[in-house]
């Protein structure tokens, strides 16, 4: 079988994948982009309601969970947010800011997808969808890649296929055993971004199913003010799949209801309104059902008047500290994201190649560098697509 020489071989059509290549491709190497999916960005086409919050306007480093909170730092500063948009309205896509420097297209998520493999095009990037690899092989500084019935060879290797999250999208463990093979460490993948379950006892949460409410999530520092979704198995909802990042099984998660309320905010509706009740009091800041369901849990009946200051002070440290121990989450079919993958101690943060095997990188969410939710890891998709482009 003839084998087709390339300066690069970029496995994965993911928005990191499809960003690596384009910007190799236009740097004037020779490049091919294998995917087993029959068509590329099959994540990014589903992302922020199909309309892709293709980045975040303040991307720091601290708001990226990895083994090495400082490694995202170099991609991230020399391919920033800025230059994204700017290739985005290059291609003339219309662009909203919706909060907290989230970008969105007006229209649709298939503009950046278009966007991309336009520029995969100006650089001259060969393409193969829906063929499986079916071996890698490292010989005499060259690797060779059997994909379908085609075989290609190349200085350089780039790992781009993505993590566990969205297994019905083609998401596999691809990148991790493959790393492997070339004696990379992996940190234990795990499901992020993702909606928390409770066991058959959480009944305050099952009772509330389809109710919103904003509030303040916690698991252990962390801390995110978005909204909170109940949901038939548990909670849901930004601030929730937030906090999932930094939730380990075993541990509590705390709700802070009312956020906007500072201490003493029960004995001052006592004090000015002596005769509402709980149900009342919490009905005029809460969604009625929820109000209902926590004023009975409070244990606090009748009129404020009749209850004394410390019970009431108790039950505003129970509203505000609300804690329940999650019995897992909704894996990593419901995860946006995977937390954990290629030990970033095994690559460059210059140009995400592999200390100890020339040639090869790896980029994207196969990495242990996992974003918040709005943007983030697109942003780190694109950072370190173009890092490792750099290199190759």
């Amino acid at each position: 079988m003839k084998v087709a020489d390339y300066d690069a071989v970029v496995l994965g059509a993911g928005a990191a994948g499809l960003m690596c290549a384009a910007v190799a491709g236009q740097r004037g190497r020779r490049v091919l982009l294998v995917d087993h999916a029959d068509a590329p960005g099959k994540k990014i086409l589903i992302s922020g309601g199909g309309r892709c919050n293709f980045t975040n306007l303040d991307p720091a480093a601290d708001r990226y969970i990895s083994a090495n909170r400082h490694f995202a730092k170099s991609a991230l500063s020399r391919y920033t947010a800025q230059d994204f948009l700017a290739l985005v309205e290059r291609h003339g896509i219309a662009w909203h800011e919706k909060k907290l420097g989230q970008l969105f297209c007006d229209g649709s998520a298939a503009q950046i997808v278009d966007m991309l493999l336009d520029e995969c095009g100006r650089g001259g990037v060969d393409m193969a969808f829906g063929r499986p690899v079916t071996a890698v092989d490292h010989h005499d500084a060259r690797f060779t890649v059997a994909f379908g019935d085609r075989v290609a060879s190349a200085p350089a290797l780039v790992i781009a296929t993505g993590g566990l999250s969205i297994p019905k999208l083609g998401a596999t463990g691809f990148a991790y055993d493959l790393a492997r093979r070339f004696g990379l460490k992996i940190v234990e993948p795990r499901p992020a971004l993702v909606p928390l379950t409770l066991a058959a006892d959480g009944s305050l949460f099952r009772t509330l199913s389809g109710v919103s409410a904003e509030v303040v999530a916690r698991a252990g520092k962390a801390a995110f003010r978005e909204a909170a979704l109940f949901t038939h198995r548990g909670l849901s909802g930004p601030a929730i799949l937030q906090i999932s990042s930094y939730w380990r099984h075993g541990e509590q998660v705390a709700i802070d209801f009312l956020p906007g309320c500072d201490a003493g905010w029960l004995r001052r509706i006592k004090r000015d309104r002596p005769r509402t009740t709980m149900r009342r009091a919490l009905g005029g800041m809460l969604p009625e059902r929820l109000a209902d369901a926590l004023a009975e849990r409070t244990g606090i009946e009748g009129e404020l008047a009749n209850q004394t200051d410390r019970k009431l002070e108790e039950a505003e440290r129970a509203l505000s500290d609300w804690r329940f121990a999650p019995n897992g989450t909704e894996g990593f079919a419901k995860a946006e994201v995977t937390i954990g993958g290629i030990s970033t101690a095994e690559l460059s943060s210059q140009t995400m190649a592999a200390k100890r095997v020339p040639g090869l990188h790896a980029i994207g969410e196969a990495v242990d560098v996992t974003g918040w939710l709005g943007g983030y890891n697109f942003q780190w998709a694109w950072a370190s697509g173009w890092a490792a482009a750099q290199a190759i």
